[in-house]
């Protein structure tokens, strides 16, 4: 049986070792995805963070922190990362944290939450890429948005400062 929560300061370890191990074989990884989280941590810009765990400890965990876009608006987060340990990948884990999230983010009064990620993927929790949102170059269908109020904000994400090293 699996158990969706928030962080504990004990899980710190356990999350960098999922994370680090979720990211490892993934060619667009640069393997630096747990100090991220790390950072973010530190800096006191990790928002939401959420792990599942079962009995074997920590599978999976999902980070939730705030941007900043162009116009100025307040209540939009970022999701990422987000990574679910490899023999525990296909389960439906990082779905279950992503909506969980998302709700809660909701309920905080969010306007809205962004990533970049695989279209494919995120599209079946209502996030569009191609939706006028840039980051550092990247292709336009990757950097998505979702926005509650049904806005579309236009150019450049400034994610929190735990993403730059």
């Amino acid at each position: 049986m699996t158990r969706l929560r928030d962080e504990r300061p004990e899980d710190i370890g356990p999350i960098h070792a999922v994370t680090q191990a979720a990211f490892a074989p993934k060619p667009f990884s640069d393997g630096s995805e747990g100090a991220i989280i790390r950072r973010l941590r530190e800096r006191g810009e990790l928002v939401l963070s959420l792990v599942i765990e079962d009995d074997s400890g920590i599978i999976s965990h999902a980070a939730f922190s705030a941007v900043r876009l162009p116009d100025k608006r307040e209540g939009v987060y970022a999701l990422g990362p987000i990574s679910v340990r490899p023999d525990r990948q296909g389960e439906g884990h990082g779905g279950r944290m992503i909506r969980e999230g998302l709700a809660r983010l909701k309920a905080m009064g969010a306007t809205g939450c962004v990533l970049v990620g695989d279209p494919r993927y995120y599209s079946r929790f209502g996030f569009r890429g191609d939706c006028g949102l840039t980051y550092k170059g990247l292709p336009a269908a990757v950097v998505q948005g979702l926005f509650w109020d049904g806005s579309e904000p236009q150019g450049e994400i400034a994610y929190a400062s735990g993403f730059e090293r």
